[in-house]
């Protein structure tokens, strides 16, 4: 099975490119972020005064969130993924990132690399996962 696919009840992807893509019996996972399908991100709030509030735990949990989502729709989950590479807007966000990333992951995990990065596509976005997993029963 080789083919790209957009998954219905995720937000809609900022250009022509896939949520995800499959090929050689893995699923390569766009990078993903907290954004929910009417275009708000999770973990981000403005309140009656004008004042943004991000919360790099809600947008970590959201975007791990999504990425299952992502792999249960090519029949994998977040225990396939064999690869995953995280683009933090600030290191000063690592801790709880990482809090929230050992949550859903231990030493039996992916191979992980995070990166700080310049800024990503909205202002409110602090964090954007990539990942690759091996899809189960697909010949590699």
């Amino acid at each position: 099975m080789d083919q790209a696919r957009t998954v219905a009840g995720k937000a809609k992807p900022r250009g022509r490119f896939p949520h995800v893509r499959v090929s050689g019996g893995f699923a390569y996972v766009s990078g993903t972020s907290s954004r929910l399908p009417d275009n708000t991100i999770a973990g981000a709030s403005v309140d009656e005064m004008g004042t943004t509030t991000l919360d790099i735990r809600v947008q970590t949990r959201a975007v791990l969130t999504n990425i299952r989502d992502i792999l249960a729709e090519v029949g994998a989950d977040l225990s396939d993924l064999v690869s995953v590479t995280a683009y933090l807007v600030s290191m000063n966000d690592f801790g709880g990132y990482n809090e929230v990333y050992g949550e859903f992951f231990d030493e039996n995990g992916p191979a992980r690399t995070t990166v700080a990065v310049h800024q990503l596509p909205h202002p409110h976005l602090l964090i954007e996962i990539s990942g690759v997993a091996r899809i189960p029963g697909e010949r590699t």
